[in-house]
């Protein structure tokens, strides 16, 4: 049965549309925007996600590896479960075509699927001890002992190019779960739809699997407003964000100026400069401009290692290259 979009924020096991604020979806190809309208949420339903969030931190700590890897494997089936309903909804809301569409669906599984291994695996924490020589000369050494640990909250940020595998239960979200960390992901409104459907098979997940209410949130915003709220909450403990230079400095600053700053794990910008040289220029032109034109239009132009810049030396081989590569598009 499909599921019914809402447009309501998610708040662990509730759903809440509290503020006046809403926006909608476009579908690029109609230039036409689609129902319902999503809500923005308010300070106070921020608050409410990491109040929420917070008090599952001590729990999921203390969960065994197991558990954890049975609830990263439980997102994976309940994203398969949503079948062509979410691959459709992304298209509508991206424009994407759904073979590619596809492929970032089975490359989002696949994700959750290698962090579920990763921590019955175990080696993630890089566990060491270095047991104490109380008879070492001159100085004894203490007992030293090291490992990874959960940071806490943590506020995962959508990117508009990838509304699967860099977005609700992608990459920043399986990795800030492995590592027993509840989840607040910030909605792009990009693709608003797409989002609540995965934060669905995600908070199904955390029902089946019996994890904490707080392990999971998700908020929608438009404005800034909501991103900044979430960063500098202080229950929010680490940011992960891939996007646009200038967004991802904003969240960055706004962290660093908290009283006690939080590290971002940010992936910005996608200019990707291409130099090419006198020679290659001039003896390998044509191939280099085919190459361009792939590099370009790659994934329909969505990849972020996209070339947005070509440099050259101004002469007529430039002016050759320049012949070729543009019939190409």
């Amino acid at each position: 049965m499909p599921i019914q979009i809402s447009g309501k924020n998610v708040l662990g096991s509730q759903s809440s549309a509290e503020g006046g604020k809403t926006f909608r979806a476009l579908n690029p190809q109609k230039n036409e925007q689609i129902e319902p309208a999503f809500h923005e949420a308010t300070e106070q339903e921020i608050d409410r996600a990491l109040e929420l969030a917070d008090r599952a931190v001590p729990l999921l700590w203390q969960m065994p590896a197991a558990k954890i890897s049975e609830f990263l494997m439980a997102v994976r089936e309940e994203i398969l479960g949503l079948g062509n309903e979410l691959l459709e909804k992304a298209s509508e809301e991206s424009a994407l075509p759904l073979n590619r569409l596809s492929g970032e669906r089975d490359r989002t599984t696949n994700q959750l699927k290698m962090f579920a291994d990763v921590v019955s695996e175990g080696s993630w924490v890089d566990a060491r001890i270095e047991t104490a020589l109380p008879e070492r000369k001159p100085t004894p050494r203490p007992d030293l002992r090291r490992m990874m640990q959960p940071l806490g909250p943590v506020a995962v940020f959508g990117a508009s190019n990838f509304p699967l595998a860099f977005s609700v239960a992608g990459g920043d979200t399986a990795s800030a779960f492995a590592s027993k960390n509840p989840v607040i992901v910030k909605a792009h409104p990009a693709h608003p739809g797409t989002s609540e459907l995965v934060a669905t098979a995600v908070r199904r997940a955390v029902t089946r699997t019996g994890m904490p209410e707080g392990t999971f949130s998700m908020v929608h915003g438009f404005s800034p407003d909501v991103s900044l709220a979430l960063v500098r909450h202080p229950k929010t403990q680490a940011v992960g964000f891939t996007g646009s230079l200038r967004a991802g400095r904003a969240l960055f600053d706004a962290a660093a100026r908290r009283p006690e700053p939080i590290p971002v794990y940010a992936e910005m910008g996608s200019l990707n400069p291409v130099f090419i040289l006198p020679e290659a220029m001039k003896t390998r032109g044509e191939a280099i401009a085919e190459g361009l034109f792939q590099s370009v239009t790659a994934g329909l132009g969505q990849f972020c290692t996209c070339p947005g810049l070509v440099f050259g030396l101004g002469n007529e081989a430039l002016e050759s290259f320049r012949e070729k590569l543009g019939p190409l598009f």
